[in-house]
């Protein structure tokens, strides 16, 4: 749902289909949905009105979230919830410098760099320009993982995987 492009112009950027393919999975449930959009391939859809972050503690299954950018650390409470959660991929600006996103980093299970930036789809179905920053993908839990493998497998970018352990 979040684009970057024009911080404060609008939150309704919708992921493109490629990015599903890429993934190649199905979701349970998509936290921050398009209003009257289900282009997420999922079982369940919520939108603005139903204010997936306040339902956050009920959240079930294996997750798609592309949240609200909002301002400045509006991604950290969804991010926060989303790692609670902990079975699923996030959607993110790749803001590698930014406390949030190393917060998250350290959070993720793998993490894959999408190779080019991506062109969101506005609300009347267009395509969006070529976005500020490029866009990272955050997995969370084993199916987050599986999804991640298969889109850096399927050509969408680079996949990192975290080392355990303390850095030498």
């Amino acid at each position: 749902m979040s684009f970057w492009e024009t911080l404060g112009a609008s939150d309704e950027w919708y992921t493109p289909k490629y990015i599903f393919d890429a993934l190649d999975c199905v979701f349970d449930l998509d936290v921050a949905s398009p209003f009257l959009r289900k282009d997420v391939p999922c079982k369940v859809w919520l939108d603005q009105e139903d204010d997936g972050l306040k339902l956050a503690p009920f959240w079930t299954g294996f997750v798609w979230m592309n949240p609200p950018f909002g301002g400045r650390n509006g991604l950290e409470p969804w991010l926060d919830a989303f790692f609670r959660h902990g079975n699923g991929v996030a959607l993110t600006p790749d803001r590698s410098s930014a406390p949030w996103w190393q917060k998250a980093a350290r959070s993720a299970d793998a993490i894959l760099f999408v190779s080019g930036k991506i062109k969101f789809i506005r609300p009347d179905g267009s395509i969006g320009g070529s976005p500020s920053t490029g866009t990272t993908l955050f997995a969370s839990g084993d199916q987050g993982v599986q999804a991640l493998i298969s889109a850096a497998k399927n050509g969408l970018g680079l996949l990192t995987l975290p080392i355990l352990g303390e850095a030498a």
